[in-house]
């Protein structure tokens, strides 16, 4: 949730109520200052007049004001949500800030060298309370909701604590031998006290239930022990849940007072292969092989991850596909450099399938789709296609007349009589079909530029191919003949292809590049805009569908998902005469249930955004972001599941810009 934030370094966050029973979020820039959000993220504004000091450390909020601390310029107050800021720094002599905290009233604030300042009246004054506390580099603080117990990370000394608003300090007990506290969190306990955590440099997280007397390591499970952040949550049923920011890994998770940790992100970890499974009526299963960290699982939509990895002896997965196991259930089969595993419970525990499969490195995998009856599953290997009809327990090369045996990519498509056309593309000579389940193939390249196919799809009767170089290539006869569709594909690298529906009942096609992001395409790929509003740059290796998201993965950048609901649902080609202005006419009809359309002109050559917001500006669809030539357009825009009431559609061309009204009736 990126929009308009031009400063990715966030160092901190602070939450606020506002006066309408929303909250309002900021967030603490290195070299920005503060940005503001009323809208959980979604958009960002930067609000930092009167910061004289743009580095800030840490935020908090009290009622209706908001402090930022920075490096060099003290503490400044905002009362009109980062609108304006003043500084407050009587009594703080020193201005170096690193961490802040509040009870709710008094306000404490940790500094780099002058040690712990208190503020009993919003900041306006500042005392210094280190009696005890010697050392003076403080980057940490937590205070418990009472005010009762005050905590202070060192950079060197551990954790002190103090009784009475820090006017006296009393050292904790050493955390193992690691001096460094670099984060603190305070939990209370049900039964009464609290639990303290310590996040550590390079030493992971330690509990103490004794207010620091005695410390516990609580590790198992957190791979990565240089923890910069904690924070504490409701568990739902009067406990607490611990969530730790780690250096380099992403978050972990705990229910169990840090007794078992579990990674719930996946960061800068290359995503290979992705699947989707549905185990029940609206329950969806969400699959995403990795480059060396196996195969990780999220039940809510990319929310959170768990690794489900047991039984896969090797943990980099080029492919993933379910497909039915011929009794009703659902098959998972993942495909390594060490051969093909299958899991038959969600991915909770994986056998070894490879009898007869004799090149291990599987780049690709086509199963029987989930629900059917069949069991046959194809795997693309380096060394040609293998086939099994028995849920992977064995394996049949199946590559004869393929002259180029490293397959990249399979796809099929009904031959209209109750068969199958089996496709596959190869690392340097092309597409090869199988009308009789791969026994036999042959190559279809007429009108193909280019050898290299990494990505096979179908959408009905049409097959799209992606290629290294030379973008996307349609065939609407089984591969007998290809048409280049690749205008407005500003990267012809295409790694990855998918189809999926869009809101007005069509489908759009969806293309991952290399480097560009994703571009989508709703007419067959006659034209293609970028769709990468938050991720511009990604190297998509692969896609994903469901019935509301399409989900990509990342080339060190993990899994990415966007609502289908926002995407580009069908753009009219232009028609010949050249329009003299840029213009968005009224959208027909207006009012409309449930979609309407645009027309827009466009006389020269420009990037056009047009995007929809609500009468309180927030934006709900975004249906065109990519470059027009002159011509006439028209785009639609499908509003199903929006409820009624005026929105506003804003086309925005170079320096144009304009706003059309309309009126949602449902």
């Amino acid at each position: 949730v990126n929009t308009d934030l031009t400063n990715a370094h966030v160092y901190s966050l602070a939450v606020q109520s506002n006066r309408n029973g929303g909250t309002n979020l900021f967030a603490a820039t290195w070299g920005d200052g503060v940005f503001y959000s009323s809208d959980e993220g979604t958009s960002w504004t930067q609000a930092s007049n009167g910061l004289t000091n743009l580095n800030v450390w840490s935020l908090a909020a009290i009622g209706t004001s908001v402090f930022a601390a920075t490096d060099g310029g003290g503490v400044f107050r905002s009362t009109d949500n980062g609108a304006t800021w003043t500084a407050v720094n009587s009594g703080l002599a020193n201005l170096r800030v690193w961490a802040l905290a509040t009870d709710g009233t008094n306000l404490y604030a940790g500094t780099n060298g002058g040690g712990v300042f208190l503020s009993t009246n919003n900041g306006s004054n500042w005392t210094q309370v280190n009696s005890g506390l010697a050392n003076l580099y403080v980057q940490s603080l937590a205070v418990t909701s009472d005010g009762a117990n005050l905590f202070a990370g060192t950079w060197g000394s551990g954790v002190y604590y103090s009784t009475n608003k820090g006017t006296s300090w009393t050292h904790a007990s050493p955390i193992g031998s690691n001096l460094y506290a670099q984060c603190l969190a305070v939990s209370p306990k049900q039964t009464g006290g609290i639990d303290l955590f310590a996040g550590m440099w390079g030493t992971g997280v330690f509990l103490s239930s004794d207010y620091g007397s005695t410390w516990t390591e609580v590790d198992s499970g957190l791979t990565n022990l240089s923890v910069w952040c904690l924070a504490v949550g409701p568990d739902g049923s009067g406990g607490s849940n611990l969530y730790a920011g780690t250096m380099g890994d992403g978050v972990f998770f705990t229910e169990d007072k840090g007794a078992s940790w579990r990674q719930i992100g996946l960061t800068n970890i290359t995503v290979w292969s992705l699947a989707v499974s549905s185990t029940a009526p609206g329950v969806t299963n969400l699959f995403a092989g990795t480059n060396g960290n196996g195969v990780y699982l999220s039940t809510d939509s990319g929310e959170s991850w768990k690794p489900v990895s047991a039984g896969l002896t090797t943990l980099t997965v080029w492919s993933l596909a379910v497909g039915a196991n011929g009794v009703g259930g659902t098959s998972l089969f993942a495909g390594t450099y060490s051969g093909v595993f299958l899991s038959t419970n969600s991915g909770t525990t994986w056998t070894a399938v490879n009898s007869g499969l004799t090149n291990l490195n599987v780049r690709v995998l086509l199963a029987s789709p989930e629900g059917g009856g069949g069991t046959s599953v194809f795997a693309g290997t380096s060394g040609g296609v293998f086939l099994s009809t028995d849920n992977g327990t064995s394996w049949a090369p199946v590559s004869s007349g393929i002259t180029n045996k490293d397959i990249r990519s399979l796809a099929a498509i009904s031959d209209g009589s109750g068969g199958t056309n089996l496709f596959a593309g190869t690392n340097g000579a092309g597409v090869f079909v199988s009308t009789d389940d791969g026994t036999s193939w042959s190559q279809v390249n007429s009108g193909l530029p280019n050898p290299y196919v990494y990505a096979l799809v179908a959408d009905g009767t049409d097959l799209f191919a992606g290629t290294i170089g030379d973008g996307v290539c349609r065939s609407t006869d089984s591969g007998g003949s290809w048409t280049q569709v690749s205008s407005g594909l500003t990267n012809t690298t295409v790694w990855s292809l998918a189809v999926g529906l869009n809101p007005g009942g069509g489908t759009n096609l969806f293309a991952g590049t290399n480097g560009s992001g994703v571009f989508v395409s709703g007419d067959n790929g006659a034209i293609w805009t970028k769709a990468n509003d938050g991720y511009a740059n990604a190297d998509v290796r692969t896609f994903a569908v469901s019935s509301t998201y399409l989900f990509a993965g990342v080339r060190g950048g993990a899994v990415l998902r966007r609502p289908l609901s926002e995407m580009v649902t069908s753009v009219e080609a232009p028609s010949a005469a050249v329009p003299t202005e840029f213009s968005l006419s009224q959208n027909y009809p207006n009012p409309f249930n449930p979609s309407t359309s645009f027309e827009f002109k466009v006389p020269s050559s420009e990037l056009v955004t047009i995007e929809v917001f609500d009468v309180v500006g927030r934006k709900v669809a975004t249906l065109l972001k990519g470059i027009r030539t002159p011509g006439t357009y028209t785009v639609s825009w499908d509003a199903k599941g929006l409820p009624s009431g005026v929105y506003f559609c804003r086309m925005q061309a170079g320096q144009f810009s304009t706003v059309k009204k309309a009126i949602l009736l449902n």
